[in-house]
């Protein structure tokens, strides 16, 4: 499986995140909780979105522009909600089963996904505010089993 080598906001050490993993993952030196934004391909998906986190999937291409605005939203989300959020980053050029699989007719398609099942679904580019205000609210309601 994959890994991401993340800075610590809190006190700036590199730790290895992996995709995979149970739990949240903390940083080696201060023991805060990190940002977990991960790239998967379509081998790693199911594994890589199986926690008990909110799961926010980014559906994107390297080609897209409104993909290209939405990148830096989505990982200032994963560095305020460290610890709540997990996010996914799909190419959907390099997987496109799992691109078929959530219907990503257009991108960027964000899924929202809670125990393995999709809460909520945004396409196209959002401003921060609106993916601020949805990680919050769906946060908020935790216990709501998934669609």
């Amino acid at each position: 499986m994959a890994s991401a080598v993340i800075p610590c906001p809190s006190c700036g050490t590199k730790n290895r995140v992996p995709s995979v993993a149970a739990g949240r993952p903390r940083c080696a030196t201060c023991h805060r909780d990190l940002p977990w934004i991960v790239d998967v391909a379509d081998r790693d998906f199911d594994a890589a979105v199986d926690t008990d986190r909110l799961v926010l999937v980014d559906l994107w291409a390297p080609w897209c522009g409104p993909c290209k605005v939405v990148a830096p939203i989505l990982e200032t989300l994963s560095r305020d909600f460290a610890g709540d959020v997990k996010v996914v980053k799909v190419d959907v050029d390099q997987s496109p089963i799992t691109a078929q699989r959530f219907s990503a007719a257009s991108i960027p398609t964000l899924i929202f996904l809670r125990g393995g099942g999709v809460v909520d679904r945004l396409v196209g580019a959002q401003p921060e505010h609106v993916l601020r205000e949805r990680v919050k609210m769906l946060l908020a309601h935790a216990d709501s089993p998934p669609n």
